[in-house]
C-alpha cells in the first residue's frame, strides 16, 4: 500500500540520519574518555581503538532504541505540520491504524536490540575488561616508561629506569622506593634485569646500594650489594568476582540472586522498551504550529530519559531485594504500554472529556 510504503521510507531516511548523528556523538564522548583512561595508564593506548569499538557495541542498544523513537516522533511531527495527516485521517486511516506500519519497519530493530542486551552487552563487557585487566596486570618493569616514575601494580613501589627495551627486560640505572611492613626504603643500581625464578618475575639489581629506614624511627640502614633480587608481581592470591556486567545472559537466569536479577532486569526491560517507544510516538506526537517539531522532539527527549531512569531504578530495587522482578517489570513497562496505548486510544476516537462527562449525566 501506498499508506504503509511512504511511511516506512520516511521513517527509513529519518532512523539512518538519526543513528549516525548519535554514534558520532557518542564515539566523540567515548574516545575522550578512553584517552582520558590512557593518559592516567587505565588501559593500554595502543587498544584505544579496540576498546573504543567494544564499548560502541555495548551502547548500540540504547543508541538505536533512542534513534528509532526520535525518528518516530520527527516524522510523525512533520506530516502533522506539512498537513500530510490531515489527508491521511481523511481518508479513513485513524491513529491506530500508523501502528502497523511503523512496527513493520522497527521489527529488525526490535530483534536487533534484544540480541545486543542479552548477547552482545556482556560480550563487549567482558572483552573491555579483559584488555584492562591484562594492561593492569602487566610486569612492573613493563609499567615503567624510561626517565619517568611509575607505581607498581601493588601500589606499593615507585619505579624509575633507564630501559634499553621492554622484550629482552633490561635496563639501567634503576631507582626503586617501597613501602613494605613499616619500613621504608630506596634501592638503586646501575643495571638491573628480569628473571623466571618458580614461574614467577624478579628483578635482579648488580652494583647498587639500599637504604631502609623503620617508620616512626630516626635509624637508618645502608647497605651495598653487588646483587639485589626482588620480586616484581607477586601471584594473586584471591580471584575478584566478576562484575554483573560481564556476566552471560543465561548464568544471570540460571542464579538467579537478587543482583543478577536486576542486571537481567535491566537488560531485558531495554529491549522491550524500543516497543514501547514507538507506542509512546504515536500518542504523544501532535501538531503545535507555535512550537514547530522542536516541542515534540524536547517533550520524547524527557519521556525518553525519564523512561531509563525508571529502568536504571528498577535495577537498583531488584538488586537490593525492595521488589520482585517480574512485579517490577508488569508495573513498568506493562504500565507504560497500557497508559499510551490508552492515549493513543483516546486521540484515535477524538475523545473529549466534556462529551464524556455530559454523556454520563441522566
Amino acid at each position: 500500500m501506498l499508506f504503509h510504503s511512504s511511511i516506512r521510507k520516511e521513517l527509513a531516511r529519518s532512523f539512518g540520519a538519526t543513528l549516525i548523528v548519535l554514534v558520532t556523538i557518542v564515539m566523540t564522548m567515548m574516545l575522550i574518555r578512553t584517552l582520558g583512561q590512557a593518559s592516567v595508564g587505565s588501559v593500554n593506548p595502543a587498544e584505544v581503538t579496540l576498546i573504543l569499538g567494544y564499548t560502541m557495541l555495548g551502547q548500540l542498544p540504547i543508541l538505536l532504541t533512542m534513534s528509532l523513537f526520535i525518528s518516530a516522533v520527527g516524522t510523525l511531527s512533520r506530516m502533522y505540520l506539512e498537513s500530510e495527516m490531515v489527508i491521511w485521517l481523511a481518508s479513513g486511516k485513524g491513529l491506530r491504524a500508523l501502528a502497523r506500519p511503523m512496527i513493520r519497519f522497527a521489527w529488525p530493530m526490535f530483534l536487533s536490540v534484544f540480541v545486543l542486551m542479552l548477547i552482545v552487552w556482556p560480550w563487549s563487557n567482558e572483552k573491555i575488561g579483559e584488555l584492562k585487566n591484562r594492561y593492569e596486570k602487566r610486569g612492573d618493569l613493563e609499567r615503567v616508561a624510561p626517565g619517568q616514575f611509575q607505581e607498581s601494580a601493588s601500589g606499593l613501589r615507585v619505579f624509575f629506569i633507564d630501559k634499553e627495551s621492554i622484550d629482552n627486560k633490561e635496563g639501567k640505572n634503576v631507582f626503586i622506593s617501597s613501602t613494605d611492613h613499616n619500613k621504608q626504603s630506596m634501592t638503586s643500581s646501575k643495571t638491573g634485569h628480569v628473571e623466571i625464578i618458580d614461574d614467577e618475575q624478579y628483578l635482579v639489581l648488580e652494583d647498587g646500594q639500599r637504604v631502609e629506614q623503620t617508620i616512626g624511627k630516626t635509624e637508618i640502614k645502608i647497605t651495598q650489594f653487588k646483587r639485589y633480587t626482588t620480586q616484581l608481581n607477586p601471584s594473586a592470591t584471591t580471584a575478584e568476582k566478576p562484575p554483573l556486567k560481564t556476566v552471560s545472559s543465561l548464568d544471570l537466569f540460571q542464579n538467579p540472586t537478587p543482583g543478577n536479577l536486576g542486571e537481567l532486569g535491566w537488560r531485558l526491560g531495554v529491549a522491550f522498551s524500543a516497543f514501547n517507544v514507538i507506542i509512546i510516538a504515536l500518542a504523544i506526537t501532535s501538531a503545535n504550529p507555535r512550537v514547530g517539531r522542536g516541542g515534540n522532539l524536547a517533550q520524547a527527549l524527557l519521556i525518553f530519559v525519564v523512561y531509563f531512569n525508571l529502568i536504571n531504578l528498577g535495577q537498583t530495587w531488584v538488586g537490593s531485594g525492595k521488589t520482585q522482578l517480574a512485579t517490577f517489570f508488569v508495573a513498568l513497562h506493562g504500565g507504560v504500554f497500557l497508559l499510551a496505548y490508552t492515549w493513543l486510544t483516546v486521540r484515535h476516537n477524538n475523545w473529549n472529556w466534556r462529551q464524556l462527562l455530559k454523556q454520563a449525566r441522566p
